[in-house]
């Protein structure tokens, strides 16, 4: 009874019946006779069947763009990456694995800069860790980002130590 259900219920994408899409004619409900007839009938419900399945595939192509289109607009350009490479890893998921940072609230979203050991596929490469990064060397490129140097006579200067009541802090 579940299968006749499923069988006689109009599909979203196709907009007919999978019986339908099939067979070119819905489920029969009740017990009739068939008769023996003409091949006129026959070519008929060829053509009807070619006619059902031509607008299943228009549909289903026409859905498949739609879902294309939108997947499309949150797909972004790969970056290439080479052997010898910087890149910055994320932090995202390493809370505990990166010794000598206590804190996640306070901890960079991308640390130091790593070089690229080895390229093992368009999605994953191999870098050069050290020995305080206790995870593996084998990253996804989504937690790789290309490393940008600082600009020619920008430094890094650490702030003065301000004194407050006689102690400097």
């Amino acid at each position: 009874m579940a299968e006749f259900a499923y069988n006689n219920k109009m599909h979203s994408s196709t907009k007919v019946s999978p019986f339908k899409a099939n067979y070119g004619q819905d489920p029969r409900m009740e017990f009739e006779m068939r008769r023996k007839g003409k091949y006129e009938e026959a070519e008929k419900f060829v053509m009807k069947m070619k006619e059902i399945q031509e607008e299943a595939k228009a549909v289903l192509e026409k859905a498949q763009e739609e879902i294309k289109k939108y997947v499309d607009r949150k797909r972004a350009e790969v970056n290439e990456y080479k052997v010898g490479d910087l890149v910055m890893l994320s932090t995202k998921d390493l809370k505990y694995q990166i010794a000598g940072r206590r804190t996640e609230k306070l901890m960079e979203r991308f640390v130091d800069p790593y070089k690229i050991k080895k390229i093992i596929s368009s999605n994953a490469v191999e870098l050069e860790l050290p020995s305080t990064v206790k995870i593996h060397s084998v990253v996804n490129i989504s937690r790789i980002q290309k490393y940008v140097g600082q600009v020619e006579g920008q430094r890094k200067e650490q702030p003065a130590l301000v004194e407050i009541e006689g102690e400097e802090e």
